[in-house]
């Protein structure tokens, strides 16, 4: 059977618009007078050779622009006037449309909701110079025949749904100066052809699903000023000759998986103004010619694991506004020399390994806005002047460092310190002999060491020993069962298909979904969002049916052996309020899909924080009954399948029709490597759900999942987002300050205030499940409740829901909704990014 042709439209992603700029200029259209003379001779298409005026459209173009309307689905109208015999084309009765001598030179239809895709037939239009439809929902593969436009000097097709790869005729366009396809769904490695458009000034690719490594041939752009490539699965190391770049101002590869360190040739790049390589595996350490970098005004290294000291000579960035190097494994002090960095706004080393002092110097940062210095290894009292201008956030973390608030007072620098003792005299440095009676006890204590190494050694043999006998066993039973191919979800174990025409492996848990690996992989994809561990989408098969497919990022899951033992794991996971698994797909080369139900209601952040302003509220009998079905799935994890969440946020508690909440993302850290969970960790904390032990720690336990539970009550309870600071202060010290005030009243949602004016125990119920839930963000991890106590006070607060929610799950829902992640396969059409 042949590989059947698939077409996959995704969904235009959030992404920041940017302006175009450096077009080439058109030529002014021609007097009204010509047009009528033109009008009233009915020339409708010149003789070949003839100039044409800029009225009559030369026939060849006529027929691109035709087919280029025929491709596209214009559905608000914008393209009504194409049409007819083309004579007004040119003279302004075509939208978008510019011309000189009868020929096209720019399409500009931006932000005009069109669909379809971009008929090839653009490289009839010879004379194009400009081509924009940025900000649309066009889809399907960038036309390779753009390249035979040899005048063509902007291309800005960001903000669409192409997929593919990109065309590598793009540099056959000799003129080209601008290339934005950021925003897209373009996959596959950058062309190293495009550095033959040696014109070039500007690319950007980022918001991509490219992969590969950065090409070396693009260094060799004598005019780039413009290099973005972040949000992308980018690896490899930045090449050696970036530093040839020498006009370069804006370098950016963040959120990628770039490896090794950083070059020191990208010192040479004296015009440079904004440097972003943060959250990829970097290495190494900074590199003292980034302090040649005189013109730099942003440098982002953040989420990476660069070590070494900073060094002392970042002084020399007197433009230097932000520098951000948090989340790394940095030693060594902080230079007294950024004090001299008298332009600096935001200046962040959480995260690191750093000792010392904070330096005194910085207290003359008189621009400072964002200072944070958490969960290091600093010492002694903070400067007067950080301490009164930055709340307690910003220090936290440094068990020796004392003068902010909420820290230890700093005792007297005049405090009597012990000297050391004075060495000892030669004559009393000798080392005594052991008795006899010490000596023995020395050896009898070595035999008994090697001993119990012995021991242990044996007992960890027998045991792998009797895993692998009972590995073989369950794959030659599993074997046996994978023989009822096509059949998924029947019986109690799981269905296995062979992956289609382009290999690979379909595994499918019990569950109500019955699909091959082939209607999977030709499934049409939307984008549902994006997270450190990969991409998540709605997968609509071709019998109409929906599924969530989270695509697993590449290199940041375990091997395929340990892979497999650990989501047969999680296959069989099953509850009211957990989102199932139903199955997985492990590509030929190596790419890994899980597929779980699609919950069209969507996520609790998004039902709390992006509802219509006409939208009915939330009421409160809706939100305890959210919390309870949190409490209750995790009570299920924590107890009955002994697994930790470790990312418990109000954007993977998904809803289903009848508002019962599904945690979804179970047990998907015991998949990933230990770096990518680190990642996920440190996302937390950025979006305000992280335990703060967490930092150090670095890996979740169940209080900590208790905390976050915490969180998302008070998310219900105050209708704010934990990402968002008050005064300075998180989601849980803000309440804290509040109820401590006696202010209570003011922490909760005004909706919830109505309800609690309409009915006397409303406002009684509230206020319990506040206590209860500042109880679960206890900064101290003993004191948190477990699950099953959060769930029993939940139940006697409500009481009402708890027997209703009871009632309502008898069993498990024929569909509930998925954080699911697809993966591609190249030797197909495939749900992309």
């Amino acid at each position: 059977m042949g590989v059947r042709s698939c077409r996959h439209d995704g969904v235009q992603r959030d992404a920041v618009s940017r302006r175009e700029r450096r077009g080439g200029s058109l030529p002014v259209s021609p007097p009204l007078l010509l047009l009528l003379l033109l009008l009233g001779a009915a020339a409708a298409v010149p003789a070949r050779g003839q100039l044409s005026d800029g009225v009559v459209i030369a026939q060849a173009d006529l027929q691109g622009l035709q087919a280029i309307r025929q491709s596209l689905v214009d559905p608000r109208g914008f393209l009504s006037g194409w049409n007819g015999t083309g004579l007004d084309a040119c003279s302004g009765g075509w939208a978008g449309i510019k011309c000189a001598r009868g020929k096209v030179v720019a399409i500009q239809l931006p932000f005009k909701g069109l669909a379809g895709a971009l008929s090839d037939k653009v490289g009839q239009l010879t004379a194009l110079r400009r081509l924009s439809f940025h900000d649309n929902i066009i889809g399907g593969q960038i036309p390779a025949a753009i390249g035979f436009l040899r005048d063509l000097r902007g291309v800005y097709l960001h903000n669409n749904r192409f997929a593919g790869a990109i065309p590598p005729a793009l540099g056959g366009c000799a003129l080209l100066q601008t290339l934005d396809l950021s925003g897209n769904y373009l996959s596959g490695s950058i062309p190293s052809a495009l550095a033959n458009a040696t014109r070039l000034y500007r690319i950007n690719l980022a918001y991509n699903n490219l992969s590969g490594v950065v090409p070396t041939s693009l260094t060799s752009l004598p005019f780039l000023e413009s290099l973005e490539l972040g949000n992308n699965n980018l690896s490899g190391v930045l090449p050696p000759s970036i530093g040839n770049l020498r006009l370069l101002h804006d370098l950016s590869l963040g959120n990628n998986l770039i490896s090794g360190s950083i070059p020191e040739g990208i010192g040479n790049l004296s015009n440079l103004r904004s440097l972003d390589l943060s959250d990829n595996l970097l290495g190494g350490s900074i590199p003292d010619s980034l302090c040649n970098l005189a013109s730099l005004v942003e440098l982002n290294l953040e989420g990476n694991d660069i070590g070494g000291h900073i060094p002392e000579c970042f002084d020399g960035l007197k433009n230097l506004t932000k520098l951000s190097l948090k989340r790394n494994v940095l030693d060594g002090e902080i230079p007294a020399t950024v004090g001299n960095l008298s332009a600096l706004s935001v200046f962040d080393v959480s995260e690191n390994n750093l000792t010392g002092e904070i330096p005194a110097s910085l207290s003359d940062l008189a621009s400072l806005s964002s200072f944070n210095v958490s969960y290091n290894n600093l010492s002694g009292p903070v400067p007067l002047v950080l301490s009164n201008k930055f709340n307690s956030t910003s220090f936290v973390g440094n068990l020796q460092l004392c003068g902010f608030n909420g820290s230890a007072i700093c005792t007297s620098a005049s405090s009597p310190v012990a000297s050391p003792s004075p060495p000892l005299p030669l004559s009393q440095r000798r080392t005594r002999k052991l008795n006899k009676r010490e000596l023995i006890f020395a050896v009898g204590g070595i035999l008994l060491l090697f001993l119990l190494l012995f021991c242990c050694v044996l007992l960890f043999w027998r045991k792998d020993k009797t895993e692998e006998s009972s590995s073989t066993k369950k794959s030659a039973k599993d074997a046996t069962a994978t023989k009822t191919v096509g059949k998924p979800g029947s019986g109690a174990g799981s269905g296995t298909d062979g992956g289609g025409d382009g290999g690979g492996k379909l595994v499918h848990f019990d569950g109500p979904l019955s699909f091959t690996a082939d209607d999977l992989l030709c499934a049409t994809a939307e984008i549902l969002g994006k997270s450190t561990y990969g991409t998540v989408y709605k997968a609509t098969m071709e019998d109409g049916s929906y599924v969530a497919v989270k695509r697993l990022r590449e290199k940041i899951a375990k091997s395929q052996k340990e892979f497999e033992a650990e989501v047969n794991t999680l296959g069989k996971l099953r509850h009211p309020n957990l989102l199932a698994l139903r199955a997985y797909y492990v590509g030929p080369k190596g790419e890994k899909l899980l597929v779980f139900d699609y919950m069209p209601k969507g996520n609790l952040a998004s039902f709390l924080h992006a509802r219509a302003p006409d939208s009915s509220p939330v009421d409160w009998p809706t939100r305890m009954n959210i919390a309870m079905g949190v409490a209750r799935g995790l009570h299920h994890l924590h107890t009955d399948a002994n697994m930790v969440h470790g990312n418990l946020t109000s954007n993977n508690i998904l809803l289903d029709e009848g508002n019962n909440a599904k945690i979804a993302d179970c047990g998907l850290s015991r998949l990933m490597s230990a770096a990518a969970n680190s990642s996920v960790i440190a996302a937390a904390g950025a979006l305000g759900y992280r335990a703060p032990e967490l930092s150090k720690l670095k890996k979740a336990n169940t209080k900590t999942d208790i905390y976050s539970l915490g969180v998302v009550m008070l998310e219900l309870l105050t209708g704010k987002s934990p990402g968002d600071t008050t005064n300075g202060l998180d989601l849980p010290q803000w309440v804290a300050s509040v109820v401590e005030e006696e202010w209570t009243n003011e922490v909760f949602d005004l909706e919830l205030m109505k309800d609690a004016a309409a009915g006397s125990e409303t406002g009684e119920e509230l206020v319990k499940t506040l206590k209860l839930a500042l109880h679960c963000v206890d900064p101290s991890p003993p004191a948190r409740p477990e699950a099953q106590q959060v769930l029993r006070q939940l139940e006697q607060i409500k009481p009402t829901i708890a027997v209703s929610a009871a009632s309502s799950f008898t069993g498990e829902p024929s569909h509930t909704t998925a954080t699911a992640t697809s993966v591609t396969d190249d030797t197909k059409s495939t749900i992309t990014e």
